[in-house]
């Protein structure tokens, strides 16, 4: 059986996982391993700070209020608009995420190497996403590891934990598109580090890079 054709450079790996995962740490150990990490949440972050590409859209659509001292985002008064008014959210994310796919785009195409890791924690849930990658990688582990690891790591009640596990894709659902899936419910970090590795050596292969 012949090797798929390889894509255009680079190779797009789409990275997910709920939070507590371990997502991160896989992201830093590809980076190790000489990949590019392009990270949807930071796009998204610096979108939205003190002169962020969302800020004067921000301020059209929502009015100056919205807008901190600092020049960034309000961002406790947005949650509250939010959650007391779901059009809200629509009108922030119609804002926000045509910047952040651009820049993603910009930052994969620019990428030194032949490999991009889009780092995008919402890919299951985002049919765009999934069409725009390669390969989809979900880092996996039972959601009672990933409550444990947030309470230990944040400090959050157990209740806020299950409130952002049950607005995530569920763990099925991640795995229903996975084309590898990194296990780390146990793991150590060697332990991941030799997954991370392992798994990555059998993508370029199998991708002919």
């Amino acid at each position: 059986m012949s090797a798929p054709t390889p894509p255009p450079r680079p190779l797009r790996l789409g990275l997910t996982g709920g939070i507590g995962s371990g997502k991160s740490t896989v992201a830093t150990l590809l980076q190790d391993l000489g990949a590019t990490v392009v990270d949807a949440d930071a796009i998204s972050r610096a979108s939205t700070a003190a002169g962020g590409a969302a800020i004067a859209a921000i301020r059209a659509a929502f009015g100056p209020d919205f807008i901190a001292a600092d020049g960034a985002l309000d961002r406790d008064r947005m949650r509250a608009a939010v959650f007391a008014d779901p059009s809200a959210k629509q009108r922030l994310e119609a804002i926000v995420h045509p910047l952040v796919r651009a820049e993603i785009e910009r930052q994969t195409t620019a990428a030194a190497g032949d490999c991009a890791v889009l780092d995008i924690p919402l890919l299951v849930e985002s049919p765009t996403w999934r069409e725009r990658v390669d390969t989809v990688w979900v880092v996996d582990c039972q959601p009672e590891t990933q409550i444990r690891r947030v309470v230990q790591r944040n400090g959050w009640p157990r209740e806020q934990v299950e409130a952002v596990l049950a607005a995530q894709a569920s763990r099925a659902q991640r795995l229903a598109v996975a084309d590898t899936v990194i296990d780390n419910d146990h793991a150590t970090l060697a332990q991941l580090e030799t997954r991370v590795r392992n798994a990555y050596a059998q993508m370029r292969q199998r991708f002919g890079l």
